[in-house]
Parts: structure tokens; sequence; C-alpha cells
């Protein structure tokens, strides 16, 4: 390139330069965290943030309740579904197996409430009538005597007062709420059972359809594996939810036997009591040999002592032999996870969360044996 030079002057010749433009760079993003020049932006952000968790909050609170039923139809749906498999094994269709399922467990149910409900009805109101006398009858054994040498005449006052606690019907009116509310009481349960059984039924009718549903919610290459494993999940915890309730019936018949053979009051109740005590995993039976043998020693500390040694021996009996049987089918967890799945089930949702919470913790031990620590066997 050159630039016109004026006469009798040398041509001026620019250098040749090559010239690249510069590529197109992004410009610099930022996050509206980072955004301090627009704080209404991030302030309004936030509290949209703030207010769409409380409200999710208060919705899953005021949901609780419908949740627990469907947690609960679900697991029970689950339950039921090995016997209705059972069934269809032996050229039955699933429509009649679920009728026949339906039917067998609503006529045990009502035998149960019309055989047990008045009894255990009659048993509690002779309990509290009878509370007088078994204090007076603690007051006289050799035990109780050395209880007061130890403590005191302030031990026979404590005894008066909870005598006369338990006897007066406003405090036990106090203490469950009210004739309402415990009317209300009985009236949810009822509903509640009412809901979560239609809806185990709409559950179980429509499993299989459930799960397929659910494979084709992944990818096609990875529906084998998931089914192989949705199957083995439900089929331990249908398993397990049937053994655990079996093993509790055992432990109820254990326990009516003992108090029906060895004199010892409430039988019918303290059957009942012991099966929903044993639902509860692994505790369960400890817990109800330390209570009723408690109970026991208000009859008499002989027949208490025998009470404990036999149920200690049907324990036994219980762990190494009934458990095993029963819980073929079930997933294996370390004892550790067993007693902690059992304590936050319980702690959130009671006797149900118990339940329930072992089998949960089953299956995501699963999970984790068979989907996280092969993904983390191929990393190197």
């Amino acid at each position: 390139m050159s630039l016109a030079a004026r006469p009798g002057e040398p041509e001026y010749v620019v250098p040749a330069t090559s010239y690249t433009p510069p590529e197109d760079v992004a410009a610099p993003t930022r996050s509206i965290w980072a955004r301090l020049d627009h704080p209404f932006t991030v302030g309004f952000v936030l509290t949209l943030g703030g207010l769409a968790a409380i409200l999710l909050g208060l919705a899953v609170s005021n949901l609780s309740t419908v949740l627990i039923y469907i947690v609960l139809a679900m697991f029970a749906a689950l339950g039921l579904d090995p016997v209705v498999g059972w069934l269809m094994k032996h050229g039955m269709k699933r429509g009649w197996a679920i009728s026949v399922v339906f039917l067998g467990f609503a006529l045990v149910l009502l035998a149960v409430l019309w055989l047990i409900i008045p009894i255990v009805v009659a048993q509690i109101a002779q309990f509290i009538r009878d509370i007088p006398d078994l204090i007076a009858a603690v007051q006289k054994t050799d035990w109780f005597a050395w209880l007061q040498s130890m403590f005191g005449d302030g031990f026979d006052d404590l005894i008066t007062q909870v005598q006369s606690f338990l006897t007066n019907p406003g405090n036990i009116a106090t203490i469950t709420g009210g004739a309402f509310q415990v009317g209300v009481g009985i009236v949810s349960v009822i509903s509640g059972g009412f809901i979560t059984l239609v809806l185990t039924l709409y559950f179980l009718a429509s499993l299989p359809a459930i799960k397929q549903a659910f494979y084709r919610l992944t990818p096609a290459r990875g529906r084998a594996n998931l089914a192989a494993m949705t199957e083995q999940i439900t089929g331990s915890i249908g398993g397990y939810l049937i053994g655990m309730v079996i093993l509790a019936f055992c432990n109820s018949i254990v326990a009516f036997l003992l108090h029906l053979f060895l004199g010892l009051p409430f039988p019918a109740l303290m059957a009942v009591v012991a099966f929903l005590i044993t639902l509860i995993p692994l505790i369960g039976s400890v817990l109800y040999w330390v209570i009723a043998s408690a109970l026991a020693l208000f009859t008499n500390p002989l027949t208490a002592l025998i009470f404990a040694i036999a149920y200690l021996i049907y324990i036994q009996l219980e762990a190494y032999v009934l458990t095993p049987r029963v819980m073929n089918r079930t997933i294996e967890i370390p004892g550790a996870l067993v007693v902690i799945g059992a304590l936050v089930g319980g702690t959130l949702l009671g006797l149900i969360g118990a339940l329930v919470a072992i089998p949960v913790s089953a299956s995501i031990l699963l999970i984790i044996k068979q989907v996280w620590v092969p993904k983390q066997d191929r990393k190197t």
C-alpha cells in the first residue's frame, strides 16, 4: 500500500500487516446471587423462594393424613399381592383372586372384631374397677414392704395419689381429651380405615399397570434392570409385611395361652396388646415381655416369674426358628439399621411408621447395592 507523494519526493510505502479480527467472546455472565447492583431482583427472588417453601410445607402438613392413608394402602396392597399371586398360579384370574383375598380378609376382620372387641371393652372396664383391689393386693406383698421400708411413708402417699388419680373418671377424661374428643377419634379411625381399605383395593387391582407406567419413566435400555429391582423390592416388602403379621399373631396366641393357663387377668386384652406391640420390628417382643411381666407382678410374683421365663423361651424360639422361616423372602439388613429405621419411623408416624420403616430401609439398601455401588466401581 502506498501513499501519493508530491513531485520530487519519495513514495511512502505502508508496510503490509496481517490483521486478524478478534473472535467473538461471550460476555461473562453473572448469576443472580452476584448481581449486587440489582438488590430488588435478588430480594424478590429470595422472597418468592421462601414463600414457595412455606406454602409447600403447609400443603404437606395439611395433607399428612391423606399421605399416611396412601402410604399405608400401598404397603397393604404390596402385602396382599403375594397372596393374589399365589392364587393366580393355581389358575385363578386376578380379579377373582383379589375378590377372594378381600372377602377372606373382611371375614377374618369381622370375626376378630365380633369376638375380641366386646371382651376387650369388658376387660378394660373390669381393669379400671379392679385398680383399688390390685393396689391393695400389691401392698400386702413382701417386695412392697421392702420398698416401703426403703422410701418411708412418702411411698404410701404416692400410691394413694396414683390410686385416686386412676379411679377418678374426670382424670381419665382429661387424659383422653374428653368424651367428645374420644368420639371424634373413633370416627376418624373408622373413616380412615375405610379410606385405606378402598385405596388398598384400587392399588391392588392396578398394581401391574402402576409398575408398567413406572418402568416407562426410564430409558428403554434400563427398563429390564429397573423391572427386576422393582419386583425384588415389592416382593420383599410383601413378604415382610405378611411375615410381621404372622409373627405378631403367634405372639398374641402365646400371650393369651400363658395368661389363661397361669391364671393372669385379662388374657384377651393382653393378647390384643401383644399383637399391636409385637408389630414393632426387633424390639416389639422384648417390649411386650417387659410390660406383661411387670403387670403380672400385681397378681403374684411367682406367677410373674414363670410368665417371664416362659415368654423369654418363646422369644428365643421365635428369633431362631420362626423368624428365619417366615422371613425367608425378605431382604436381609444389618440389625443396627433395623433399630434405627424402627426408631425413625416410630418417631415420625408412630406404630405405622415403625412397621413400614424396615422395608423402606431394606429397599434403599438394595438400591444402593445394585445401583450406586456398581456405578462407583466402574469409576477409575
